[in-house]
């Protein structure tokens, strides 16, 4: 059986067969993982690498990767990334509806323009595959000249994550710094 590559269409409707093809990314991201236990070294960061290594591989000047424990500190990496100026701020874990999981409510004042879609389809994508993707409460919009979001903590997550944002972010950065809807 011969292999057909799978086609995508980027943020440009340029329809593309190799992933090669893909624009490459300028700037910086940062990935903030939200877990107390990964945090305590009593859990092992299973997203992380993961997001870390896709960033890179979409050719990003700089990629580092935090853990942090759930709760406060959560925003004030947040809030650390977008002083910083980093251009791609994501974070996996806190997205759920258990006591400790408030990685939303430590971004939301931290968001200027929300971007709603964006998680809409995660959790769409999610859903079709297991219905408890629809608990995922996670946010994405710009902070400054900062593009954060956040994903669920599971690697479904992400990989669904990855997916919808993947074709998204060449664009979202060209509008960001005023480029033309072409």
């Amino acid at each position: 059986m011969k292999h057909i590559p799978a086609r995508r269409t980027d943020a440009d409707c340029a329809v593309r067969e190799d992933p090669a093809e893909i624009p490459a990314l300028r700037g910086t991201a940062r990935v903030v993982i939200a877990s107390t236990r990964a945090a305590d070294g009593s859990y092992e960061d299973r997203t992380g690498p993961h997001l870390v290594q896709w960033l890179r591989a979409r050719g990003l000047d700089a990629v580092d990767k935090q853990v942090v424990s759930d709760g406060p500190e959560v925003g004030q990496a947040l809030a650390a990334a977008i002083e910083d100026g980093i251009d791609i701020i994501v974070t996996s874990g806190g997205t759920g509806i258990s006591p400790t999981d408030v990685t939303p409510e430590q971004t939301a004042p931290l968001i200027e323009r929300e971007m709603p879609g964006i998680l809409e389809e995660v959790r769409r994508r999610g859903a079709q595959k297991i219905a408890t993707a629809l608990l995922s409460r996670g946010l994405a919009g710009m902070a400054g000249r900062s593009f954060v979001v956040n994903l669920p903590g599971s690697r479904g997550g992400v990989e669904d994550g990855i997916s919808v944002l993947d074709p998204l972010l060449d664009h979202l950065l060209e509008q960001r710094d005023g480029g033309d809807h072409a």
